[in-house]
């Protein structure tokens, strides 16, 4: 098929090939042309919808506190980011400028090792997804049902977690660009309680309590499982670049700048909590921040920052249905799904991603907050595995290939850098419990039967599929390779 018409694009290359240029493929599935009138994401949103995709803020960390004590926790939140961030938001700046469309790493892994395994990871990523996203509307209500008791279960919990779905499956609807000022404006609130909250706790602060730790008492599964929950997520931006204002620039720069609002938003609240109040174990669940709040501000800053985390669970949802949905469109347009999944609003949003996505928080918000994180960290890992392979593999095989942001090392350092994580990969799936290995196995095998069907359907001719779509074929790329700054 045939590029749409844009002033933009360059001639026409195979789909992965580049000219130097501009990203251009004669196998994309042209979408209406009116998508091309819709605003671009900046720099300054897609920061936001980053810092959403991956935390939101410091709400949800307590469990590390909880589970291994201060010092621990605090560590933890340093050290962490440079075996798992910092690596995954490097593959995600060179991977995502690589392929600057909707459809992210599910088009890195086809990429490098077929069809079959890029469908695997679109769909362990997008029910990772979903199930993540089951979880903010729960936090949403933990942290108001303080001063809502009714809330605390029963039929108005359900009634208000199906509301808040609905308003914000609706605000997705509305478009990208409102998710992304929405994140902006959520994300400054959600920020500012504790800069405040930091400012009134120094006379309290007692530098010896960050030292607490007893090694004989640590919960390591509810530990790793809650650190890597809290900072992982950054390749889910990629299933967005296509709706990013000159993504190949805008990426690795928003990627640069969230590490390292992620990583602040983290530690300095951590520093704050475990510093300023005697550390009491069993008080160190979802919601402590707020209780810190008003031991060292007041009733007033207490429901401040409960309101922060209520609005910090909001932009969350909106972000993961953001890239849950536009994954699936993209997923659409390469021919791995029905073409209905490309079919867009009038305001250019995924229409039937969306809902598809809702529907599946609906259906998985009746698990536990510990479930939740140790199903979406199990199907996570086997996703990342995959991307690490594709990673290397292209670095391999297709050397020479534009990628307009590449990390400064050779093919040994991408193997070295690889190598940390995918430790820490096997540690998390092996502290798993049975319940949850048994569960995300048989999500596994589910995705092992959904893409030999589909193409039985597409062959079928039972639904539409878009033409096509073949895989990127970089043999023959031979074009100079360009990069940017992270910063510059």
């Amino acid at each position: 098929m045939k590029l749409r018409n844009s002033a933009d694009r360059q001639a026409s290359v195979p789909m992965g090939e580049f000219n130097g240029a501009a990203y251009a493929t004669i196998h994309e599935v042209p979408s209406s042309p009116r998508v091309d009138n819709f605003r671009k994401v900046s720099v300054l949103p897609l920061i936001f919808l980053i810092f959403y995709e991956v935390s939101g803020g410091p709400f949800g960390v307590e469990d590390s506190v909880g589970a291994a004590g201060p010092l621990l926790a605090l560590l933890g939140f340093l050290v962490f980011p440079f075996i798992w961030s910092v690596p995954e938001a490097l593959i995600t700046a060179e991977m995502g400028t690589m392929f600057p469309e909707n459809g992210g790493y599910v088009v890195w892994v086809s990429s490098a090792i077929g069809p079959f395994w890029g469908f695997q990871q679109g769909w362990m990523k997008w029910l990772s997804g979903v199930i993540d996203n089951a979880l903010y509307p729960v936090l949403f209500l933990d942290y108001l049902k303080s001063g809502i008791p009714a809330l605390d279960g029963g039929w108005p919990r359900v009634v208000a977690a199906l509301a808040l779905t609905v308003l914000l499956t609706y605000m997705n609807y509305r478009g990208l660009t409102i998710v992304g000022w929405v994140a902006v404006a959520l994300g400054v609130f959600s920020i500012l309680p504790f800069v405040v909250m930091g400012l009134v706790s120094i006379p309290k602060l007692e530098p010896s309590r960050w030292l607490v730790v007893n090694l004989h008492n640590v919960d390591w599964n509810l530990y790793l499982n809650t650190l890597f929950w809290n900072l992982n997520y950054w390749d889910s931006i990629s299933t967005l670049a296509g709706e990013v204002e000159n993504p190949k620039k805008t990426l690795p720069r928003a990627l640069f700048y969230a590490l390292i609002l992620v990583v602040l938003g983290y530690f300095v609240p951590l520093l704050i909590g475990t510093g300023s109040v005697p550390f009491d174990r069993e008080l160190w669940t979802d919601g402590y921040f707020s209780d810190i709040a008003k031991i060292v501000g007041g009733v007033w800053l207490r429901w401040w920052v409960q309101a922060a985390a209520a609005m910090a669970n909001m932009g969350m949802f909106v972000a993961e249905m953001s890239s849950d949905s536009f994954q699936l469109l993209g997923m659409a347009e390469r021919g791995m799904l029905p073409k209905f999944f490309a079919k867009r609003s009038k305001y250019g949003t995924p229409l039937t991603g969306i809902l598809f996505s809702a529907s599946g928080v609906i259906l998985l918000s009746w698990l536990s907050f510990q479930e939740i994180v140790a199903a979406e960290n199990f199907l996570y890992c086997f996703g990342m595995i995959l991307e690490f392979i594709a990673f290397v593999k292209l670095r391999i095989k297709h050397p020479n290939a534009s990628r307009p942001y590449k990390i400064p090392v050779g093919t040994i350092g991408a193997i070295a850098m690889c190598i940390p994580p995918t430790i820490l990969i096997v540690v998390v799936l092996a502290l798993s419990t049975l319940k949850v290995a048994i569960v995300s196995l048989v999500a596994v095998v589910i995705g092992f039967i959904l893409q030999p069907g589909l193409k039985y359907v597409e062959k079928k001719r039972w639904l539409k599929f878009s033409v096509n779509s073949d895989l990127p074929d970089l043999d023959n790329d031979i074009s100079q390779e360009s990069t940017v700054s992270l910063v510059d």
